[in-house]
């Protein structure tokens, strides 16, 4: 068995032509080829651009501007108090709804119990293990009065404990209020740089459009009432609540065509919709602390529970440029894939038409190294053979022509 498997490894394929006169296999054949051709040509070659190199490396950078006034709690808001951070980054916070807790200080306090968290109800010492973190603090070990006939777990940190079960009415203005962007990219394969401004795009032009799909989808000024309803929300839920937008800007640019073609498109959409589908964590919120000192020196805080929209402006794109290169590639890959069909022709022939057996044998021979040399033998033996016949045939020819005979002379 050994020598066999040697044997079958030490061997050599061939191609071998077979025409067959077929209409049925010749009309695949050439169906299936018409596709190939077509694929590259209209996908691979017209759509997908292969003839090109692409830059998806791209250099982004945006800078963003808040404006609107609103009213929440009979205070006049503006963009220091409610858009952070205050850096103008591709990243900010509108905020909605504020929950205040003023006047903390470093002391021991019961820790905050209500109707849907009793976790720190509390009857004696023992329910209350020293030490061990709680929502506003840690664990002093103690039981103390709350409220009422209720007992709570003392905590040591910032006192009184904040209560964020109050019902605000969020800053409804937020709606009207207007966001400005601008944006700078680059390709540095091709050095290329573009922005968000066009140059159609005039100072005035800019004082007085707002961003819209169809009438002005170029105006870098987005109504955030028009952003959320582009990205399908309800603004009331996401006020009370909060959540994530993003804000996407791409860049798709043929840099074979003229520079102008090269220009952006917005789309939004809610980044964090599976908070949407649970219970356990809905909505966008945060904390912060203000802090001030007593004229004795002691510090005290106001602590913020902040409801609000995050904005992500997310820039991508790629540009592609003519190569010689990745050109000639695809070409190759095109006109190899063609024999995808007499491939297909092949494991048709070979498996399903009538006749398969008459193919196979015409398809595939098999030739033994004694088969060859018997057949060389028996060549060179029709060779010799012949070669014999024929010195045979001149000899006889000759003989016959040499009879021994001899002219007659006439002696006078």
């Amino acid at each position: 068995m050994m020598v066999s498997c040697v044997k079958d490894f030490f061997t050599y394929q061939t191609n071998k032509s077979v025409v067959v006169k077929s209409w049925t296999i010749g009309i695949i054949n050439r169906v299936v080829q018409l596709l190939i051709i077509a694929y590259f040509i209209g996908w691979v070659f017209m759509h997908e651009k292969a003839y090109q190199t692409r830059d998806t490396a791209i250099e982004s950078s945006v800078m963003t501007k808040v404006k609107g006034f609103g009213m929440y709690n009979n205070h006049v808001m503006d963009v220091a108090d409610y858009v952070t951070p205050t850096q103008g980054a591709s990243m900010f916070c509108l905020i909605t709804k504020i929950i205040k807790t003023e006047n903390q200080v470093q002391g021991h306090c019961p820790e905050f119990i209500s109707s849907k968290e009793r976790k720190y109800k509390c009857i004696n010492d023992s329910q209350c293990p020293e030490g061990k973190p709680a929502s506003t603090g840690v664990l002093t070990g103690k039981c103390v009065p709350f409220k009422g006939k209720d007992n709570s777990c003392e905590v040591k940190g910032w006192c009184p404990a904040e209560n964020d079960q109050v019902e605000m009415t969020p800053m409804m203005e937020v709606e009207n209020f207007t966001i400005f962007i601008k944006n700078s990219i680059r390709f540095p394969l091709f050095d290329f740089t573009k922005g968000n401004f066009l140059p159609n795009i005039s100072k005035d032009h800019i004082g007085k459009c707002n961003f819209d799909p169809v009438l002005d989808k170029f105006c870098p000024i987005f109504k955030v009432g028009d952003v959320l309803r582009f990205a399908h929300q309800d603004f009331h839920n996401l006020a009370t609540k909060g959540g994530v937008i993003g804000i996407k800007i791409g860049w798709v640019c043929d840099l074979d065509r003229s520079e102008d073609e090269c220009i952006p498109s917005y789309s939004f959409t809610r980044l964090d919709a599976m908070s949407q589908s649970n219970n356990v964590s809905t909505g966008y919120n945060f904390r912060f602390a203000k802090y001030y000192k007593m004229e004795n020196g002691t510090e005290y805080r106001t602590l913020l529970k902040a409801y609000a929209i995050r904005f992500d402006v997310l820039v991508y794109g790629n540009a592609g440029k003519f190569d010689m290169i990745p050109t000639l590639i695809n070409m190759v890959a095109a006109f190899t894939s063609v024999g995808v069909g007499t491939v297909l022709c092949d494991i048709i022939l070979l498996n399903f038409l009538k006749g398969a057996d008459q193919y196979k044998a015409k398809k595939f021979e098999e030739v033994t190294e004694a088969e060859v040399v018997r057949s060389t033998s028996l060549v060179d033996g029709m060779y010799r053979t012949r070669e014999h016949s024929q010195l045979s045939i001149r000899l006889d020819e000759k003989q016959s022509s040499d009879s021994g005979a001899f002219p007659l002379v006439r002696y006078d």
